[in-house]
């Protein structure tokens, strides 16, 4: 992927600097928010499937530096970039990015112990698929089913370690379905309101591998205009609790 094909952009005001393509499916609010509910602590491992060019792993690392992060992307120029973007903001010796497809059964046999896992999967409504295939392979990549990617992430968890996931709002049913699949209990699901009265159009919903407790809906986070509380999460990369 040369120069030409990427810009350079900044997330969590300049605390991140991202590399990623022009072309491709750009890093936003998702990967900001989706790093923010990760309730890791220094020390831990987290496992991050379909990592792009590292935008969320990268946030997380921006709150939490001493987390140890083994990331998959089946896409080898993206992968590449998102050890180039790690390297980048000095945290090469806290990233592994391996090269694969979550629904590869031998891939889950070189999983270590994991405190925490999330994703972005590439589960957007259904529409016009767009026309560039890094963007495409991220937003209608349907013939990976969301249990393969729960399925895969919940692999290696330990005990009560969190399985958090970004989709849209129109999907909330089969995520929380699929966190229920992989042994995830005490469900927790976030609706993300672009504006104060506007319906959601994605949520975060996350369990806790064997996890007993009653499954929730949380107060919801309004991103933009009046009433907007996400400033603090999405500039000042504080956490975001669920």
């Amino acid at each position: 992927m040369g120069c030409a094909d990427l810009t350079e952009d900044r997330l969590l005001d300049g605390k991140v600097r991202l590399h990623q393509p022009r072309q491709g499916l750009r890093a936003g609010h998702d990967a900001v928010l989706l790093a923010a509910t990760i309730p890791a602590r220094p020390g831990q491992t987290v496992l991050e499937a379909g990592c792009g060019s590292g935008a969320v792993f990268l946030c997380l690392l921006a709150r939490v530096p001493g987390v140890m992060v083994l990331a998959v992307e089946r896409d080898a120029g993206l992968a590449a970039l998102a050890r180039e973007n790690a390297a980048r903001n000095g945290w090469a010796a806290q990233v592994t990015v391996t090269e694969g497809d979550v629904a590869d059964p031998a891939l889950r046999r070189i999983l270590p112990r994991l405190h925490h896992a999330f994703a972005n999967p590439p589960y957007w409504p259904s529409g016009t698929r767009p026309p560039e295939s890094l963007r495409a392979g991220a937003t209608h990549a349907e013939a990976v089913a969301l249990p393969d990617w729960t399925g895969f992430l919940a692999h290696g968890l330990a005990h009560l370690g969190s399985l958090t996931l970004v989709l849209p709002a129109a999907r909330f049913a089969e995520g929380l379905v699929a966190l229920q699949g992989a042994g995830c209990g005490s469900l927790a699901l976030l609706p993300l309101w672009p504006r104060q009265g506007e319906a959601a159009k994605r949520v975060l919903i996350s369990g806790r591998r064997g996890g007993r407790g009653p499954a929730r809906i949380l107060p919801g986070l309004v991103l933009h205009g009046p009433g907007a509380a996400a400033e603090p999460v999405l500039r000042g990369g504080e956490a975001l609790a669920l």
